[in-house]
């Protein structure tokens, strides 16, 4: 260990730009043997790892780290599964350089171990190898039901079973994932690797209910009636509003919709045909990652062009900036400093462009972020044949929750308590971004591992 004076970090190959935006295949490599050694050697093994606490699932980086080192497969693949339900999708999603590269010692002149290419690395090569995870089989009397397959759904079903714990999960759409399917493309998450963990939990002793809503196909009482406790992991996917005129034309697309018809379409599915965006100049509006999946989507659509509006500058991004830099490797236009004020509509009522106007940025903010000023007479416009409003996102809430007692709070997230993520109602118990509000895979996850162990601790004593 401690090799970071003698190895440089190095970035995982990536496929070529006029390769990789001709189709939605991952576009990094996975670590070899080798490299993930050798990247694992630079660890100084600090005695309080920054990245380990950075992690919201506090995963055993170093401890993985070190038996990659010396080249011990087996007992890095059963650290790094312990306290996370998924870590080859976290390798791959995870904003690691916010997280556990961010807060990484050698960030300082060295640079952070490649934590996350590591991570990937760890469970695809331990599946090549014929390595899974532990599960006991169903060894209880006990039932619990989860609404949503999501990131914090998988995760709880993946800790109550491996309590032993009998689960039911109800999905409302075809597939199992929730954005892990129908929200991240391929060339981020190949939904393989998705598909292989959901087998491993129906091995496990899951039973998955496709194309039932809860409230619409099936009752939340029924389910309730027939179960020892419930997690609800349902999301956040209404789409937030800009509030600017002309926002409402029917050329005018929320992200959300324009990722899964997209998804739809690779799946060799039905799709909405108004999402196909080839030879049109297609505009985006925001600066996460959803932006950042619909812009990268529209250039492997073939759109003539597509360019990024954003109210601030690239520093100050709220997604990853690998991410970013992904995006303006494969020939996306970014215009910061430009906020929206309106959505310019044809005579039929179409959307033709946006208006926008320029903007500085000013005195800090309470949060140290510095606040947005308009610059007066600066406004312009920027020619669209297709809009994407990629604003974030709330939670849309379900007719049940009140109906059973369960309350939330003035945005719609569902108030839970924060030691035990059980909502207001005894049994019951939530999280992700049904509860925080759009956030990350890796918190919502912590979310359902979280009320998985105290659902456990409940209903087995």
């Amino acid at each position: 260990m401690r090799e970071f004076l003698t190895t440089e970090r190095i970035e995982p190959t990536k496929r070529l730009v006029v390769e990789r935006t001709k189709d939605f295949g991952e576009i990094y490599e996975v670590f070899n043997h080798y490299d993930a050694a050798t990247q694992s050697d630079r660890c100084v093994q600090c005695g309080d790892p920054f990245c380990l606490n950075k992690c919201p699932l506090h995963n055993y980086i170093p401890q993985w780290l070190k038996s990659i080192a010396e080249k011990d497969l087996e007992f890095a693949f059963k650290l790094s599964n312990e306290p996370s339900p998924f870590p080859e999708v976290m390798g791959r999603v995870c904003p690691h350089d916010r997280l556990c590269e961010g807060d990484c010692t050698l960030n300082d002149g060295h640079g952070a171990i490649t934590i996350g290419s590591i991570e990937t690395h760890i469970t695809d090569e331990g599946f090549r190898q014929g390595l899974k995870p532990d599960f006991p089989g169903i060894t209880t009397d006990k039932k619990v039901a989860v609404i949503g397959s999501g990131p914090a759904g998988l995760s709880a079903a993946t800790y109550l079973l491996r309590s032993g714990i009998a689960v039911t999960m109800y999905e409302k759409s075809d597939r199992a994932g929730g954005l892990l399917t129908y929200g991240i493309p391929n060339f981020k998450l190949d939904k393989k690797i998705v598909e292989r963990r959901v087998k491993l939990l129906e091995e496990a002793g899951l039973k998955l209910v496709l194309n039932c809503e809860v409230g619409k196909d099936i009752a939340f009482e029924d389910i309730a009636s027939e179960h020892d406790a419930m997690f609800i992991g349902v999301g956040a996917t209404k789409s937030k509003s800009a509030g600017i005129s002309g926002e409402k034309a029917s050329n005018v697309y929320a992200a959300i919709d324009y990722l899964t018809n997209i998804q739809r379409k690779n799946f060799k599915l039905s799709y909405e045909k108004k999402f196909d965006f080839k030879d049109l100049n297609v505009v985006v509006i925001g600066g996460g990652d959803t932006a950042m999946d619909c812009l990268r989507t529209a250039k492997r659509e073939g759109a003539k062009s597509v360019t990024c509006l954003y109210r601030r500058d690239a520093h100050n991004m709220p997604g990853s900036q690998k991410e970013y830099k992904n995006a303006m490797e494969e020939g996306v236009d970014f215009t910061f400093f430009a906020s929206p004020k309106e959505i310019v509509l044809s005579e039929d009522g179409k959307a033709i462009a946006v208006e926008v106007v320029k903007t500085n940025l000013g005195v800090k903010d309470e949060s140290g972020r510095q606040k947005m000023e308009e610059v007066k007479g600066s406004e312009f416009r920027v020619k669209a044949d297709v809009i994407i409003m990629s604003l974030g996102f709330d939670p849309a809430v379900p007719s049940f929750l009140a109906e059973n007692g369960i309350e939330t709070n003035s945005w719609g997230g569902i108030i839970t308590n924060a030691e035990t993520k059980e909502t207001t109602t005894a049994g019951i118990y939530a999280g992700g971004d049904c509860f925080r509000g759009a956030d990350l895979v890796v918190t919502a996850a912590f979310d359902g591992r979280e009320a998985a162990r105290n659902i456990s601790k409940s209903i087995l004593g």
